[in-house]
């Protein structure tokens, strides 16, 4: 079935908001981009929820950060894949790097593969943040990350940790590390929206790249010599494998229809 899903299937055109909902209800998860998957843990997860047994979850480091740490884990999920005979070429080198539209690309093929497992209907009884603590590595995943550190300030708060801190000198060093907290958290977000934008651009132009395949082919399907060509099958693959977005190969395919009937014609006459 995994070798069925091609590059015009509709799993495909699923939008990223639905991918990153359907991974954080599925795996009680916080994740607000595609790229915070990229360190394999999260594809992991899934395949242990669909073949539980399967998936030696003591292996998978949900604290991946460098791409060595990274790579294990698409080891590991690789060899989830061979032992299940699925056969998808796991393109490591362009995951690890972060990269908002492979990271995508390959979470809608995993929703996908999911969706077609038992009906789609996820196991009630899989419990993912239990499986994710009994792991054995780091689970510092979004999500309970945020809670730990919650629990840190509440403490404080609460006279648990004491310093220097509560003296004026403490409190004047307090407000001028808060003061650079805070532009630097400004200086994330605005970088964080920058990228937001420059994903959201790609997206959209990949999105206008393969309907604008698909008009193509709709249009000359409509033409009332489609079943009489030969070469029909060489036109519809002129325009699917055209890689120039700008440039429709529409033209191109018609020259072929054309040319065939012309030929036809000439051989009806000769008879």
């Amino acid at each position: 079935m995994a070798a069925s899903i091609g590059m015009m299937d509709s799993a495909y055109f699923v939008g990223r908001g639905e991918i990153l909902s359907w991974i954080n209800a599925t795996l009680h998860l916080n994740l607000s981009k595609v790229e915070e998957a990229a360190s394999g843990a999260v594809q992991c997860q899934m395949m242990d929820m669909i073949h539980p047994g399967v998936v030696p979850m003591h292996k998978v480091n949900f604290d991946a950060k460098t791409e060595y740490d990274m790579i294990q884990n698409y080891k590991v999920l690789q060899d989830v894949f061979n032992k299940l005979k699925i056969e998808k070429h796991i393109e490591v080198n362009k995951l690890v790097k972060g990269r908002p539209l492979d990271n995508l690309e390959f979470l809608q093929w995993l929703k996908r593969y999911c969706d077609s497992m038992n009906g789609g209907i996820i196991n009630e009884n899989y419990n993912p943040v239990e499986r994710r603590c009994k792991g054995g590595k780091d689970r510092n995943i979004k999500g309970s990350y945020k809670s730990s550190k919650l629990l840190h300030a509440n403490n404080t708060d609460n006279g648990m940790c004491v310093d220097e801190s509560s003296g004026p000198k403490g409190r004047h060093k307090s407000d001028m590390s808060s003061g650079a907290n805070s532009v630097g958290e400004i200086q994330a977000l605005q970088q964080e929206i920058m990228d937001l934008r420059l994903s959201v651009d790609d997206l959209e132009k990949e999105r206008d790249f393969y309907f604008g395949k698909l008009r193509d082919i709709e249009i000359l399907c409509q033409t009332p010599e489609v079943e009489d060509l030969p070469e029909m099958s060489l036109a519809i693959k002129k325009i699917l494998y055209a890689v120039d977005a700008k440039v429709s190969a529409l033209g191109e395919a018609q020259e072929i229809l054309t040319k065939s009937g012309d030929d036809v014609a000439a051989s009806d006459a000769q008879d």
